[in-house]
């Protein structure tokens, strides 16, 4: 049985963010209806919380799609040569369980996480959307970046992260790769404040973008933290905004910018208005003003890593790209 196995670099070459995002519509179009399998994320967390493993799986009924996410969330790797998150997504035929590819998760993650906020902020922000702020200059930032330029006529960018050093090589390398002015900048609350567009992607545990910032109007992106424990908004930036979350079972399991507002009083179960894909097929409703704040808290699901995988599978035979292995599935015969 040969099985596809497809590398970091060859990812982004069989996932365009433009095709992603429409491949992420889709998904979450399929989730709302009732057409997904996905068990809650399982995390093995190693003794001294310095690293865990995650395992992400899911059935997409409608799009024959069955697979598994295999991924390590290391954040002390953040400023290194690794990358915080690094793995394999698995793909698997539906119908007879034959494993069709194997995938780098490093830069499915990077990709399907981007287009997601994407779609999000299709149907989220303000059509006049333009001035984006941007929170950490690492992976995600860079995709976010990507993904903003195709749904919003971005007109200024702004970027903060740890430290303004990281900040400036962020807003000069990225100028230079999408020939737009970039500016870097002392702190969060300069890039924030006066933004109609918010991304945030730290791997923060403690707020970095606080309610009091937040311009009438803006929409917000929080994708960030996938733990309960761990936040980027504080409590006044939650219960400011109308929430939509990718999944709501998920944001109550695992969404720190949501728990620990309501921890705090500040907001309660019901402030999630509605899942991403509910809006997506138009059965609850989106931006309702131009002057209210929208929030869109991502986790993180199977879905779109599976989604992402069928269609780098679908994409990658025939094309050149990826490598067909014999990996075993036969039946073996005794002798």
């Amino acid at each position: 049985m040969e099985t596809l196995v497809v590398n970091q670099s060859e990812v982004p070459r069989l996932l365009p963010m433009k095709e992603c995002i429409e491949v992420m519509a889709r998904a979450f179009a399929a989730l709302a209806r009732g057409e997904a399998t996905m068990p809650q994320r399982q995390i093995v967390w190693l003794p001294d919380r310095s690293g865990a493993l995650g395992l992400m799986p899911a059935h997409l009924t409608a799009l024959g799609s069955l697979g598994l996410k295999a991924v390590t969330f290391f954040p002390r790797n953040e400023g290194t040569d690794l990358d915080s998150h690094q793995g394999a997504v698995l793909l698997f035929e539906a119908g007879r369980g034959r494993l069709l590819a194997i995938i780098d998760a490093t830069s499915v993650t990077a990709v399907r996480t981007a287009a997601v906020t994407a779609l999000a902020t299709r149907h989220l922000a303000r059509e006049d959307a333009g001035d984006l702020a941007l929170v950490g200059s690492g992976v995600q930032a860079r995709t976010h970046l990507e993904a903003m330029l195709l749904v919003r006529r971005i007109r200024r960018v702004r970027v903060a992260s740890k430290t303004p050093a990281r900040a400036k090589a962020f807003a000069e390398r990225e100028s230079s790769r999408h020939g737009i002015p970039i500016v870097p900048c002392e702190t969060v609350r300069e890039a924030v404040e006066g933004a109609d567009l918010v991304c945030a992607a730290t791997s923060s545990r403690e707020p970095v973008v606080f309610g009091a910032w937040l311009a009438p109007g803006a929409h917000v992106n929080a994708v960030g933290s996938s733990v309960a424990s761990a936040r980027e908004l504080d409590a006044d930036a939650v219960a400011r905004a109308r929430l939509f979350v990718d999944r709501r079972e998920a944001a109550l399991a695992e969404a720190g910018d949501f728990l620990l507002a309501r921890q705090e009083g500040a907001v309660g179960n019901g402030h999630i208005v509605a899942e991403l894909g509910e809006v997506v097929l138009g059965s609850a409703p989106g931006r309702r003003s131009a002057d209210e704040i929208t929030l869109f808290k991502s986790v993180g699901l199977a879905i779109e890593d599976v989604a992402a995988a069928q269609h780098i599978y679908g994409k990658a035979r025939g094309s050149g790209f990826g490598k067909f292995l014999e990996f075993g599935g036969g039946r073996h015969e005794a002798d």
